[in-house]
């Protein structure tokens, strides 16, 4: 038994058994927030959002799990989440990386703008969940942008196949095909073949040339 300065008797062992439940009902204040990827480029105004707190953001950065990672107008920024994952963020875009583990995959969350997925071939393929504000988008290791593109929101696919699900109404899309969706709550059009200008275009607001 011990006596605190208040002089109220605290047992020793009721001490340690509340500290636990404190360490255990508040994990965060003992484990780091865990880091998933890195910034390999930055190209004008690229921050984090984190607890609350904003934070510039430069190439060799860290990005952990729960970021959020923002780009400003005419800015752009290229990412590697595990070993081979690549996103390329374009201006004005919201990105929320909400649980990613390498080779075997996550949830991320496209709030404003556009992106660039990009997971070589040759890597094993792992199962990604896009969420954007007008649909799901299922993936398994491709190349796809998602984003602003003549209408309010496409997807298009250089590589691979992704599912593409919203207002309960699924496409699959292959390479070289697109989807449109008009609004959000409204289900997506036709898949169809993209031309070369367009996928110029696409990929331009990437910053991509």
């Amino acid at each position: 038994m011990q006596e605190n300065r208040h002089g109220l008797v605290v047992d020793r062992r009721t001490f340690i058994a509340g500290g636990i439940l404190a360490l255990t009902a508040f994990p965060g204040a003992t484990r780091a927030a865990a880091v998933i990827g890195t910034v390999d480029e930055a190209r004008g105004t690229v921050s984090r959002r984190a607890r609350g707190k904003l934070a510039a953001m430069r190439a060799g950065a860290d990005v952990m799990d729960r970021d959020v990672i923002l780009t400003g107008d005419g800015s752009f920024a290229e990412m590697t989440l595990g070993e081979a994952t690549k996103l390329l963020l374009g201006s004005r875009t919201e990105l929320l990386v909400d649980s990613f583990i390498a080779n075997q995959g996550g949830t991320i969350e496209l709030g404003t703008g556009g992106m660039i997925f990009d997971r070589p071939e040759q890597q094993p393929k792992i199962d990604l969940t896009v969420r954007t504000a007008f649909g799901m988008i299922g993936v398994r290791g491709t190349k796809f942008f998602a984003g602003p593109n003549r209408r309010p929101f496409a997807v298009f696919v250089e590589r691979g196949l992704v599912s593409f699900t919203a207002a309960g109404v699924t496409r699959q899309v292959g390479a070289g095909e697109g989807v449109d969706v008009a609004a959000p709550g409204e289900p997506p059009g036709p898949v169809v073949r993209w031309g070369e200008a367009r996928i110029r275009e696409a990929y331009a607001s990437i910053g991509v040339r």
